[in-house]
């Protein structure tokens, strides 16, 4: 089994300047929190970690660079877990 194994370098100011904005969106997090946005507020702040976790697949994790097939079966599970969270929200609200 033979497979080329290709490295990505990935330069310090990349992992910097996305460390940079984790916390910038962090404390977005934390504003956001603290404002009275009613409903909005939870999807707000899962909006916000969202994007976070994004950046952490796509840059730290290399997500970057990997095969397209990879990357559309990474949906699957997110698809799902948003599904059983909009869910969970829906049955809250309307209570």
């Amino acid at each position: 089994m033979d497979q080329k194994q290709s490295s990505h370098i990935v330069s310090t100011k990349t992992f910097v300047l996305i460390w940079v904005m984790l916390l910038l969106l962090t404390a977005l997090t934390v504003k956001v929190a603290d404002m009275q946005l009613g409903r909005l507020s939870m999807l707000t702040n899962l909006l916000i970690a969202s994007t976070k976790a994004s950046l952490v697949l796509w840059i730290f994790m290399h997500l970057k660079y990997e095969r397209r097939v990879f990357k559309l079966l990474l949906f699957v599970p997110i698809g799902t877990i948003t599904i059983i969270i909009g869910l969970t929200f829906f049955d809250i609200w309307y209570r």
